[in-house]
């Protein structure tokens, strides 16, 4: 994907679970000079700290997670921001000069969903990661028949609807 580099940045990009959003945010930063903001990083509560009983994560109200938004983009001028939360997403758009729909197919996401390095920044070791590979799997497979905030049918709506520079990736030879 080419970038012009003498103008603003502000990019969205947004898809399924192990699409290349956070690949493709990670080149753009990098080459680009973008600060980054990967929405899983406010889009949860913290993990309880009890150590009793093991509880199912819990999302962060919106308006927190907004805020926390807004102060993010406040903060830089060029910027990326990846995600698949379109409550997020939407309330990104008004600010953003591009959105890039990461919209592969679920077989290819499930291939790098298997082959990705260790998130450090979600996981406490590979090991725990890997355990959690079997429930990601499935969350992926679903992504077509879902219809809540991180289904392909609401990621589709945001993309259809936005009206400045948008590009469609259907395959990882295209990052």
């Amino acid at each position: 994907m080419k970038i012009d580099n003498n103008q603003v940045k502000k990019i969205v990009i947004f898809g399924n679970s192990a699409s290349g959003k956070s690949s493709l945010a990670k080149k753009f930063a990098s080459t680009q000079q973008l600060a980054h903001l990967d929405l899983d990083t406010l889009a949860w509560l913290p993990p309880s700290a009890s150590k009793s009983a093991p509880t199912s994560p819990q999302r962060q109200s919106i308006a927190v997670s907004v805020t926390e938004i807004d102060a993010f983009i406040s903060q830089h001028q060029n910027w990326v921001i990846e995600g698949c939360y379109s409550d997020l997403l939407a309330h990104t758009l008004v600010e953003c000069s591009e959105v890039v729909f990461m919209n592969l197919p679920i077989t290819l996401c499930i291939e790098n969903a298997r082959n990705r390095p260790w998130e450090s920044h979600k996981y406490e070791s590979k090991a725990a990661q890997d355990a959690n590979l079997t429930m990601l799997i499935d969350w992926i497979a679903q992504y077509d028949q879902r219809t809540d905030t991180f289904s392909k049918s609401t990621h589709q709506k945001l993309f259809d609807e936005f009206t400045g520079k948008k590009t469609q990736v259907k395959n990882n030879q295209q990052l």
